[in-house]
């Protein structure tokens, strides 16, 4: 008889659509020195997600199914292997781990080390904070760390509605810029309450032709859908920056931008316990908000993804994994 515990996880057995994705019992993981296991309580949808399943995003790092989906944790810590400090059983945690290789988010557990994981925000609930990591990570990462953003810039972050943009646009104001982003009518208003100073509605205006002499980019978009790399280009000022986050920099992007004397940078989100730890701060001192669109059971991950795909949502959607 085995003595292997195991656990529900939403895997897929073959890259598709959403309806590869199934709930299945699956071996529950140890952890290694220097690992804690987590008892997931929420996951976050992110498009790499969906991306990863139909076989592109991090399927050339995951390989050939099948995998667990999902990077964004929130849960509290199950155990501690030899060599953990910083966190101890009971610790409620946040974390975005293993980024690019598989964390296994869509699961009661997971396990990683103890330094790509943070304290959870106190003032956010699990479902919440689940919604935090990855994407907010990726809006400090690329303002800060990429960028390196100063006080006084002005700022035009693509996409500023979902769930990296509205982080970019609270931490860019933050951080002191000008903030404008793109997006539908409808989302303006939340968008100016978490602190963007101009907006543009890309269904109805060449946003390329409403707004100039921008410092940074952030380019949550990309050259996929309608040139929006590309076109961004124009509304910098000599010796801008673009990042462009979801499709990277291709070689005819970097040499029109190098061309015009701009700089055009690829970038990818890593994990980062410490810079979660300083988001953490920010939310509890409700300088950041966290929105959450809708909360789905783990078993409708399917339907998460189909919801996710269609582009529409504001802020993050989440899988509630255990109670």
């Amino acid at each position: 008889m085995s003595s292997v515990q195991t656990m529900r996880a939403i895997t897929q057995n073959s890259f598709g659509g959403p309806g590869v994705l199934r709930l299945a019992e699956v071996p529950r993981p140890e952890p290694l020195p220097t690992e804690v296991l987590v008892r997931v309580r929420s996951a976050g949808v992110n498009p790499v997600d969906w991306k990863t399943r139909e076989g592109g995003g991090m399927a050339q790092v995951l390989g050939e199914p099948p995998f667990v989906l999902g990077w964004d944790v929130s849960g509290v810590v199950e155990e501690v292997g030899f060599g953990v400090h910083t966190l101890e059983v009971g610790d409620e945690v946040y974390g975005m781990p293993w980024f690019p290789r598989q964390a296994g988010a869509y699961a009661e557990y997971v396990t990683a080390p103890s330094r790509q994981f943070a304290r959870k925000p106190a003032a956010l609930d699990h479902d919440h904070a689940a919604a935090v990591p990855l994407a907010a990570l990726t809006a400090w990462q690329a303002l800060a760390d990429a960028a390196r953003i100063e006080a006084g810039q002005r700022v035009l972050i693509h996409a500023a509605a979902g769930g990296v943009g509205h982080f970019a646009v609270q931490f860019a104001k933050h951080f002191g810029a000008d903030v404008i982003g793109t997006a539908r009518a409808a989302k303006h208003d939340w968008l100016r309450s978490l602190g963007a100073d101009e907006l543009i509605d890309y269904t109805g205006v060449r946003f390329e032709e409403a707004v100039h002499d921008v410092d940074l980019v952030i380019d949550l978009v990309g050259d996929g859908q309608d040139s929006t790399s590309t076109r961004s280009l124009k509304t910098l000022r000599p010796g801008g920056t673009i990042v462009a986050v979801p499709s990277g920099v291709s070689p005819e992007l970097l040499e029109t931008a190098s061309a015009q004397g701009l700089r055009a940078m690829p970038f990818l989100v890593e994990p980062d316990g410490a810079a979660l730890t300083r988001i953490a701060s920010l939310i509890d001192k409700g300088v950041v908000s966290v929105e959450v669109e809708d909360v789905l059971p783990l078993a409708d991950a399917a339907e998460a993804h189909r919801r996710g795909e269609e582009s529409r949502t504001r802020g993050k959607l989440v899988l509630r994994v255990t109670d």
